[in-house]
C-alpha cells in the first residue's frame, strides 16, 4: 500500500469500555475509501504520556498519515490539541477568529442572555481556540475545533478531530480537504474492499480453500484478506489494488466453485439487506419465545422498517402462546414448548393475528438451564409461515452459552425467511 495512516482513539471512557469506539472503524472505512491503509488503531486514555507513546509508535511505523479522535473539549483533561502540538515542537497559539466562531455558537445554544464572557466560559472558549503554528484550523459542528497539522522533519501529518462521532463525522471533509491532508492523499493507490459472506460455512474449510488457491490463482499474495466469523456467519473481506481486480475475480470463481451453497452474498450485502429484498413489498410479523424480541429488533433496526415490520409477540410462557398467538394447549402438552408443531403453530398464530404475508417464530432452549436428554441446550425450532403455503419448520442444535445461542438463533431465522421465500418464488415461476 502506497499511503498508510494510523487511528489513535483517546479517553478513559472508551478505555475503561464504558463507551463503545465508534470513531476508529468510522475513520478506517472512510481512509479505505480514499485509498489509505490503516495499519493501526491504538486507544488511550486522557493522559499525556500516553498520547504521546502512541504518536512516536505511528511516527515511527512510517505512518503517513495520523488521524486523532477526542480530548477537545474545554475542561482541564482535555488535552489532546496541546500534547499533539507539544510532539511536533510547535507553539500554540489564540486565534481570535475561531475564538469568537466558537464564542457565536455557545451563544447560540445558550440564548440572548447568557454570558460567553464570564470567567469559565471564555477561559474554556480560549482553551480550544488554540492552534499550533502552522497548523489548519478545522470549524467545529460542536464547541470542539479540529486541527491539521503537516508532517514536518519525521512527523507525519496529523488530523485531530473531537470525540462525539457526530462531530467528528461532520467535520471529516472539511478535515480532508486541507492542503495538507490532500498532499497525502495524492499519492494514494486505488483501492478496493470486496465482501464475501457465507452461512454453514467452517473456518477450517475456508483456510483450506485460500490455501489451495496460492498456487492456483496467480498473483494470489497481492490480495490482503480476512476473515471474520461474527453471528454464525463467515465474513471474507479482500483488499486489492484496482489494477489488481482480475486476481479478486480469480479467487471468487475458485471460492464459488467450492462454497457456492454456502456463500449467500459476494457483493457485501448482508442477510437482513437480502431479506427485505425477497420480501418485495411483503409483509412481515414474528412471534418468539426463546429468542424474546430479537428477531423483531434485527428486523426493525433498518429505517424505514415500519413499511414491512407489522410487529411481533414474544410468547415466552405457554400460556402467552395459546392466549396471544392461539397455539391450542393441547398441542404444546402434547409434543412441549419446544417441537416443530409448536413453532408451526407460533408462526401462523402471528401471519394471523398480524394480517402478514409472512411469519417467523423460534422456540428453544437457550440455556444454561431447561435442557433434556432429547431436547438439550441449544436446541431451538423455528417456523415460516407463508400465506397461501405450506408452513415451513426447521430444529437446529447451537452451540455455547445462552447469549451466543440467542445470537446464532436470530441469523438463522433470518437465513430461514429468505430461503423460503426464495423457494416460493422459484415455485411460482415454475408454474
Amino acid at each position: 500500500m502506497s499511503v498508510r495512516a494510523g487511528i489513535v482513539v483517546t479517553g478513559t471512557e472508551v478505555l475503561t469500555g464504558r463507551i463503545t469506539d465508534q470513531n476508529g472503524p468510522w475513520l478506517s472505512e472512510e481512509l479505505l475509501e480514499l485509498g489509505v491503509d490503516v495499519a493501526h488503531i491504538t486507544i488511550c486514555g486522557d493522559r499525556p504520556g500516553d498520547l504521546t507513546a502512541q504518536l512516536r509508535f505511528l511516527a515511527e511505523q512510517q505512518v503517513d498519515l495520523i488521524v486523532t479522535s477526542g480530548g477537545l473539549g474545554p475542561t482541564a483533561d482535555d488535552l489532546t490539541v496541546a500534547t499533539v502540538a507539544e510532539f511536533c515542537g510547535r507553539e500554540l497559539l489564540l486565534d481570535p477568529a475561531l475564538e469568537e466562531h466558537i464564542a457565536a455558537i455557545i451563544q447560540r445554544w445558550r440564548g440572548v442572555g447568557f454570558d460567553v464572557d464570564s470567567g469559565p466560559t471564555r477561559t474554556g472558549i480560549r482553551k480550544q481556540a488554540l492552534v499550533p503554528v502552522g497548523a489548519a484550523p478545522v470549524p467545529p459542528t460542536g464547541t470542539a475545533p479540529g486541527v491539521v497539522i503537516p508532517a514536518a522533519a519525521g512527523v507525519p501529518t496529523i488530523v485531530v478531530l473531537p470525540g462525539p462521532p457526530g462531530e467528528l463525522q461532520a467535520m471529516w471533509p472539511t478535515a480532508i480537504s486541507t492542503a495538507a491532508v490532500a498532499d497525502v492523499l495524492s499519492r494514494a493507490d486505488d483501492l478496493r474492499q470486496a465482501t464475501i459472506r457465507a452461512y454453514g460455512l467452517l473456518e477450517a474449510e475456508l483456510a483450506e480453500t485460500l490455501r489451495s488457491a496460492e498456487t492456483a490463482v496467480p498473483d494470489f499474495d497481492r490480495l490482503e484478506i480476512t476473515t471474520c466469523l461474527r453471528r454464525g456467519e463467515l465474513d471474507m473481506v479482500t483488499r486489492f489494488a484496482a489494477a489488481d481486480a482480475p486476481v479478486y475475480d480469480a479467487l471468487l470463481e475458485l471460492l464459488v466453485e467450492h462454497h457456492g451453497r454456502q456463500i449467500f452474498s459476494t457483493d457485501g450485502s448482508t442477510i437482513d439487506d437480502q431479506l427485505v429484498t425477497a420480501l418485495g413489498g411483503r409483509l412481515i410479523s414474528t412471534a418468539e419465545s426463546c429468542t424474546g424480541g430479537l428477531v423483531a429488533a434485527r428486523l426493525t433496526d433498518r429505517p424505514g422498517s415500519s413499511a414491512y415490520v407489522m410487529g411481533g409477540v414474544v410468547s415466552y410462557s405457554n400460556d402467552a402462546k395459546s392466549d396471544l398467538l392461539d397455539v391450542p394447549a393441547e398441542l404444546i402438552a402434547t409434543h412441549g414448548a419446544v417441537s416443530v408443531e409448536v413453532a408451526a403453530a407460533m408462526a401462523e398464530g402471528a401471519l394471523t393475528r398480524f394480517g402478514t404475508d409472512v411469519a417467523v417464530s423460534t422456540t428453544g432452549v437457550a440455556g444454561p438451564g431447561g435442557g433434556t436428554e432429547t431436547k438439550p441446550v441449544g436446541t431451538v425450532c423455528f417456523g415460516v409461515a407463508l400465506r397461501d403455503r405450506p408452513t415451513v419448520t426447521v430444529t437446529r442444535r447451537f452451540p455455547g452459552d445462552r447469549e451466543r445461542v440467542r445470537s446464532l438463533t436470530t441469523t438463522a431465522a433470518l437465513h430461514l425467511v429468505v430461503r423460503s421465500l426464495a423457494a416460493t418464488t422459484s415455485a411460482l415461476e415454475e408454474r
